[in-house]
Order: structure tokens, then C-alpha cells, then sequence
């Protein structure tokens, strides 16, 4: 078997780290966390456009970062690796970000304008309750 060159090495370590390079990129894995988020869901969470957020989705798939799955006419991301957020979280540390400060930002959240099935429930139990 052959030994691996540092320069061998180095070109692999650096292929996540190029992928994930973009503060949009970080911004969506951020947007997803350790859930999943449909395009609409992203669109709600960041204010972008959906043409933009599906260039920077097809670069993460495209990495092997991002698995989708289809339910009905909604397609839903998720990370393939939770090590991912883990090294955003140290990319705070060494920024000198808290990395508390982006776990408060981390994917837990329902977004009422978002019409996903995630998301819509949220948005029909609470004109339930209006209703009432």
C-alpha cells in the first residue's frame, strides 16, 4: 500500500472544507441543523430567492454533504454527516464566536409563512385556535 504525500492528504482534508467555504453554504447547513428543511423552508429561514438557494443545494449534493428525500411535491435536505455542524461550531471557537451564539441559531424553529407539511401543521393548529 502505498504512503499518502502531505500534499495527497492535504488535497482530500480540503475538499469538505472548499465545499462549505461560502457563508451561504454555512448559512443553509446552519438553516438545516440536525433536521431537515424543504427549499420553501430555507426561502423562509435566509430571505433568499429559491433559484439561489437550489444552486448552492445542488453544490452541497453534489459534495456528498447533503441527502435528499422526496414526500410529494416537497424535497427535504438533510446533512449526511452531523460532523458538519461540529465544525462550524469550532469555525466559531476560532473565529471568536461563541459557539452557544450559533448553536441559538441551529434549525429548531417552525416558520409560519413557510407552506411545507413540517411547518404548515404549526400554521393550521394556530388558526385553529383563532377560530375557536
Amino acid at each position: 500500500m502505498k504512503k499518502r504525500t502531505i500534499p495527497d492528504l492535504s488535497k482530500k482534508l480540503a475538499a469538505p472544507l472548499n465545499a462549505i467555504a461560502s457563508p451561504q453554504r454555512i448559512a443553509i447547513l446552519l438553516a438545516i441543523g440536525t433536521g431537515e428543511a424543504c427549499v420553501c423552508h430555507l426561502e423562509t429561514a435566509l430571505g433568499w430567492r429559491q433559484a439561489y438557494i437550489s444552486q448552492h443545494l445542488m453544490a452541497l449534493r453534489k459534495a456528498d454533504i447533503l441527502q435528499d428525500r422526496r414526500e410529494g411535491r416537497y424535497i427535504y435536505y438533510r446533512l449526511k454527516n452531523a460532523s458538519y455542524l461540529e465544525l462550524i461550531l469550532d469555525s466559531a471557537t476560532l473565529s471568536g464566536l461563541s459557539s452557544e451564539s450559533v448553536s441559538a441559531v441551529i434549525n429548531t424553529q417552525i416558520y409560519p409563512a413557510c407552506e411545507c407539511p413540517h411547518c404548515a401543521p404549526a400554521l393550521i393548529s394556530v388558526e385553529s385556535l383563532k377560530a375557536a
